[in-house]
C-alpha cells in the first residue's frame, strides 16, 4: 500500500487522493491565445526531475503541493499552498464563458 502525506490529515492511502497537474504559472486567461491556455491545462514537461505537484484529499477536499521525483515515484515533500501563493486565483463568469466556447 502506498501512503501520500496530507498536510492536513496526516499519512493516508494514496486511494484518497486525486492528481490535480503540475504547480506552474498560469498564463492569463482573459489574454492568452487558445493554444497557450492548452498547453497549460494539457501539457507538461515529462522529463525525469522532481516536480512540483497538485493533490486533493477526496475526503477533506483540501488542496496542498506536493513533490514528487517522476521517476522512483517517491514523494519529496507535501505542504500548504500558502507556502507558495499568498492571494487566491478567481475565475469570473466572463472569464469562463469567453474559455467555453474553445471546446
Amino acid at each position: 500500500m502506498k501512503i501520500m502525506t496530507c498536510p492536513l490529515n496526516g499519512p493516508r492511502n494514496i486511494s484518497e487522493f486525486v492528481y490535480g497537474g503540475e504547480v506552474k504559472t498560469m498564463p492569463n486567461p482573459k489574454t492568452c491565445s487558445d493554444k497557450v491556455w492548452a498547453d497549460y491545462v494539457f501539457y507538461s514537461d515529462n522529463t525525469i526531475q522532481i516536480v512540483k505537484e497538485w493533490w486533493y484529499h477526496s475526503a477533506s477536499g483540501y488542496w496542498f503541493i506536493a513533490e514528487r521525483h517522476t521517476a522512483s515515484d517517491e514523494i519529496i515533500k507535501t505542504y500548504d499552498p500558502s507556502e507558495l501563493y499568498q492571494q487566491r486565483v478567481t475565475f469570473d463568469e466572463e472569464t469562463m464563458s469567453d474559455k467555453e466556447h474553445v471546446a
